[in-house]
């Protein structure tokens, strides 16, 4: 089969934005009263994550700034668990790609893998927390509240998952999956809320369209509750695929930088292979051509797919995977799929393979990644589906392009 005529869509979702980000950071600090929380020469640790968090450097500069004002220290630790190859080195090169450094936010990075043992949950968990960020002064929370890819409860990622994964470094990251993940996350974040200098924090929401649509600043007495009703917003304001069934979706990348788990399963529907059959979306198939620059080789989430090209698979660095997939406990998200040598070999792989199915009845779809979802291109078969929906405009038509060596030359519709 021959891959069908496409149609570039969008779809249109509730989209709140916050306009200012400096002066509503600032609004929320003062909301909280920071000024009571922290004092001068204090040494104050704030935590930056490893996910492509949308104004996330603007964010980070105005609490330093903030925090300067009150006469504080504030220095940036690296709170992303075993991503970076769970080292120092590699967690300093993940914030510095994502634009976070000394020259960006104001406050030097002090990245180490060393941990203090905080104690133990009642099921025997030990909780583990950064050694630089637990000798300090102060700790201040900072990270996207959003759906996990791993499992559905009243806290999901967010401050309290930063706090006891993010801060836990490798040790704590593989510890607390090894014991199931929720709730002893929650446990063992109640724990380091206890013992640890933690003061206050500031939890973000964003849009469809991976725009900030809400700040809140908590104090840490409140920050379990605000993680909930953050979640329930976020869950509110979540992209979604246009089709409950789909043949094949074609990801143009993925990457750790778009979710934890690569390919965002609360978005495909697919937290496994195979696929139950009670998920939605189903999505029979899938393709991912590329992995993010931003991922550094963390390929985490491949799994998911059934096939990638030979681009993609060139670029995984298998020590920093499979460090993230151990520690994860998601072996099955690091098996490695079919690979081919090219976009156009990869899509039709499955192309050639659906039962039944011909141009006009495959019901394709073709996005950036699972964190941009207004625009997005669909076959015909499901355009007949979707042209009725509220929110779906089509745009245009197109064919699918490729050069000599298999590889698409007409992307950046999005």
């Amino acid at each position: 089969m021959d891959v069908p005529r496409l149609y570039l869509i969008s779809q249109s979702f509730s989209q709140p934005v916050v306009e200012n980000i400096a002066e509503e950071v600032a609004r929320q600090l003062k909301n909280i009263a920071i000024d009571q929380l922290i004092h001068r020469d204090q040494r104050v640790a704030i935590t930056a994550g490893s996910r492509g968090i949308k104004n996330i450097a603007e964010i980070l500069s105005v609490v330093v700034t903030e925090f300067k004002h009150l006469g504080a220290r504030p220095f940036i630790v690296p709170a992303m668990g075993s991503h970076g190859g769970g080292t120092a080195e590699g967690q300093t090169e993940v914030l510095n790609s994502l634009g976070i450094n000394e020259a960006t936010v104001g406050a030097p990075v002090i990245s180490d893998t060393e941990v203090v043992k905080l104690g133990r949950t009642e099921k025997g968990a030990t909780v583990y927390m950064d050694k630089n960020a637990f000798y300090a002064d102060a700790i201040f929370v900072i990270n996207r509240v959003k759906p996990h890819t791993k499992f559905k409860a009243s806290i999901e990622s967010g401050l309290m998952k930063m706090i006891a994964i993010g801060l836990g470094k490798q040790k704590g990251c593989t510890e607390l999956h090894s014991f199931g993940l929720y709730p002893e996350l929650v446990h063992a974040a109640r724990m380091a809320l206890e013992k640890a200098p933690i003061i206050a924090g500031l939890g973000i929401v964003e849009n469809a369209s991976k725009q900030t649509a809400k700040i809140t600043a908590v104090r840490k007495e409140k920050m379990e509750e605000a993680d909930a009703e953050l979640l329930v917003l976020a869950k509110d304001l979540m992209p979604a695929l246009p089709a409950e069934h789909i043949d094949l979706l074609i990801v143009e990348e993925m990457g750790k930088n778009i979710s934890g788990s690569g390919i965002d399963v609360n978005v495909i529907g697919r937290v496994t292979k195979p696929v139950p059959s009670e998920e939605k979306p189903q999505v029979d198939n899938i393709v991912a051509l590329d992995l993010s620059d931003a991922s550094h080789g963390n390929a985490l989430g491949m799994g998911l797919a059934d096939v990638i090209t030979r681009r993609f698979a060139d670029k995984i660095d298998f020590q920093a995977t499979y460090a993230n997939v151990i520690a994860a406990g998601s072996l099955g998200r690091g098996k490695m799929p079919v690979v081919r040598e090219n976009d156009r070999a990869a899509i039709n792989v499955i192309l050639n393979s659906l039962p039944g199915k011909n141009e006009q009845d495959a019901k394709i779809v073709f996005i950036k990644n699972t964190m941009e979802l207004t625009k997005l291109l669909v076959s015909q078969a499901l355009l007949k589906e979707l042209e009725a929906k509220p929110g779906i405009k089509v745009l245009t038509e197109l064919t699918l392009e490729f050069d000599d060596k298999g590889n698409l030359t007409n992307k950046g519709w999005w």
